[in-house]
């Protein structure tokens, strides 16, 4: 009988401790942990994510039941008050920083996106977080409301997050976009949302590609029309000057307008880019594609621990978010190791249910048999 860690171990490997252990260091506040470190922290809450504990007892009582396997987890012995002040003192910078180094392993696995043009493609968008205006006062939004918001950055090359950022509610979503330092070449695709001029000015002056949708009231001049494939969907394909007072003061440059009509809804769509060496229906397709963070949102929101929190102060709840993030990103990068097809939904219930069985991961996800350690009728002869 082979001998292996808990599957939750064999999981935390894909951390390495001692990276962890140097950002742990670098995003310190305060005194020497005595009692409790972050990698206990971490270990704690990334249980409640795969395990789905609902609350800081839960968690400590989840961990006292399986007290045997901390030694192997690398964790020390965990109590709910060192949990709740670890939760609301220390940075959660630090696990910002793990979901960078995570998502850059992931891409040395990922697969391409679809399209055949090699460009990274990102999708881009901000989803909001409820939160009771009661239990979270600092995270007041609206009239009787509190929230957080999730912005991301979605990479098509496996549906990663590629960058996030966690802001308050009312923080505009172009805000965060504007300080994005998006890779020379690649293709952004956003909603009305991010309309503006000046970053589009600005994105075509570095050398990245944007597709979106105009606003309805936008003042244009056609300057040059292209013949279209209305077989394909497209209606029209124009390249236009924003000629309204703003983008003229601005130098604003030309860009492509394409009208799109959706064969299966008949509804029709308007996209703006900077793209021109792209076919119209390319340029559609790729719109399309946007959805795909939509995706991600509600995934998320469904399975990992980002609706209910542990602790009550924005260092706790921010800390939450993160871990799930980095959560996400473990989840696919086994996906991607063992590259069996399997949903991140999938991935995620065999966890659940087997966190802290001693079975080899990768056989847990083939769906081997577990090794039981006794000998087949076939084992028996050849001892005999």
């Amino acid at each position: 009988m082979s001998h292996n860690n808990t599957v939750f171990s064999q999981l935390l490997k894909l951390v390495p401790r001692h990276e962890f252990e140097s950002m742990s260091h670098d995003h310190h506040y305060g005194q020497k942990l005595r009692k409790m470190n972050r990698w206990s922290q971490f270990v704690a809450l990334a249980t409640a994510q795969l395990a789905g504990r609902h609350s800081l007892r839960d968690v400590v009582v989840n961990l006292s039941a399986q007290a045997r396997h901390l030694y192997h987890l690398g964790c020390r012995k965990v109590s709910r008050s060192s949990l709740a002040r670890i939760n609301e003192q220390q940075p959660c910078t630090l696990y910002e920083a793990l979901f960078t180094k995570l998502y850059a392993r992931c891409q040395g696995l990922s697969p391409q996106h679809r399209f055949r043009f090699k460009n990274k493609l990102y999708s881009l968008d901000a989803s909001l977080i409820d939160l009771s205006l009661k239990i979270f006062p600092w995270a007041h939004f609206a009239k009787g409301k509190a929230a957080l918001k999730l912005h991301v950055g979605l990479d098509h090359q496996g549906h990663l997050p590629a960058f996030a950022a966690i802001t308050h509610g009312h923080v505009s979503d172009l805000a965060i976009a504007r300080s994005v330092a998006f890779p020379k070449g690649s293709i952004v695709t956003c909603d009305r949302g991010y309309l503006d001029y000046a970053w589009f000015k600005s994105l075509t002056e570095k050398g990245v590609y944007l597709v979106t949708r105009p606003k309805k009231d936008a003042v244009y001049r056609v300057m040059a029309r292209r013949v279209v494939n209305k077989n394909q969907g497209i209606t029209s394909d124009q390249t236009i000057l924003f000629n309204g007072v703003k983008p003229q003061q601005m130098g604003m440059p030309l860009m492509r307008r394409i009208g799109y009509r959706d064969p299966e809804t008949g509804k029709r769509y308007i996209f703006i880019t900077n793209l021109f060496h792209l076919s119209a229906r390319t340029i559609a397709d790729i719109y399309k594609q946007r959805w795909q963070i939509e995706l991600f949102f509600k995934w998320i929101k469904q399975n990992l621990k980002i609706k209910a929190f542990l602790g009550t102060s924005k260092n706790a709840v921010m800390t939450q978010i993160w871990i799930a993030l980095c959560m996400m990103l473990l989840l696919a990068y086994i996906k991607f190791m063992a590259k069996l097809g399997q949903s991140l939904q999938q991935i995620l219930r065999l966890l659940q249910l087997n966190l802290f069985m001693k079975r080899d991961l990768m056989a847990l996800l083939r769906g081997d048999p577990p090794d039981t350690g006794k000998p087949t009728d076939t084992q028996q002869l050849v001892l005999l």
